[in-house]
């Protein structure tokens, strides 16, 4: 848990080893909680990467998200990793992020992220957070920073139990399925080629995803905006927006899944698009 953009998704990847959850510069990129499983010879962890948590829900797609965060408490859990990003100063989104863990009787571990990066450094307004939970570890979640040191708290602090899911489980993502892992790939390249110019009420939708008999997967997919405006942004002049998303999501998708991409991608315009999708 943590407040937006503090690298949880990062830190869930680089803990598995593969990517599992999308990440981007940008807040709300993490909309639902993504549950994965690591399996090793200590025993097995199942991770759930929460959406961060706003301080006020301003807006349908941040309501939801907060929501969908405090769902993921509601569920049976055995430890908190309290994510904290040392280079944005403490706020009022922190201590809403922290009330809301102060009442989670359960044991807890205070990550602090983001130690490879000198400037900005408000590690000074974290100090208090040690005292209050002793069992904490720095590390940086993009640079694979003291994540095995993560790891051997993390066993350290999990009961014995039987395994939850099969040890011998194919796929390590529990709660996706094929097409909302693609979905969740190609927003995570409109978000990171269009910087800041188009909002985040951006969603996608896999209409089709074969394999053809030559062995080449087959993406036909739609990307809904709110606003005729941030269509053509998505677009850009002469389609060029477009098409580097799309190869983009191509390249990815190839490498993780060894085998030739073709992507279909097109852009509507229909505000309702939240209603019908989250």
């Amino acid at each position: 848990m943590g407040r937006p953009n503090t690298g949880k998704s990062t830190l869930l990847n680089n803990l598995l080893g593969t990517k599992v959850s999308i990440t981007s510069p940008k807040p709300q990129t993490t909309r639902f909680p993504i549950q994965a499983v690591l399996n090793e010879e200590r025993g097995q962890i199942i991770f759930t990467d929460t959406p961060g948590i706003f301080e006020k829900s301003v807006g349908p797609t941040v309501g939801l998200t907060n929501k969908m965060a405090y769902s993921a408490l509601g569920e049976e859990l055995d430890l908190i990793l309290y994510i904290v990003d040392k280079t944005r100063p403490k706020g009022k989104e922190e201590n809403k992020v922290l009330g809301i863990i102060r009442k989670i009787d359960k044991p807890k571990i205070l990550v602090i992220n983001k130690i490879d990066l000198k400037e900005p450094d408000f590690s000074a307004d974290f100090e208090f957070l040690k005292d209050e939970f002793p069992n904490f570890i720095e590390v940086s979640a993009l640079r694979n920073i003291n994540l095995r040191l993560l790891l051997d708290k993390i066993f350290g602090q999990l009961p014995e139990k039987d395994p939850i899911v099969p040890v011998n489980l194919e796929t390590i993502i529990l709660n996706l399925d094929s097409k909302k892992f693609v979905e969740e790939i190609i927003r995570e390249k409109v978000f990171l080629n269009t910087r800041d110019e188009v909002p985040y009420v951006v969603g996608t939708e896999v209409l089709q995803l074969t394999e053809r008999p030559n062995g080449t997967l087959y993406i036909k997919a739609t990307i809904f905006v709110s606003d005729k405006r941030y269509k053509g942004m998505i677009i850009g002049k002469g389609g060029s927006a477009i098409k580097e998303i799309g190869q983009a999501v191509r390249k990815e998708l190839e490498v993780s899944t060894e085998k030739k991409v073709f992507v279909e991608l097109n852009v509507e315009a229909d505000k309702h698009w939240i209603d019908r999708m989250m």
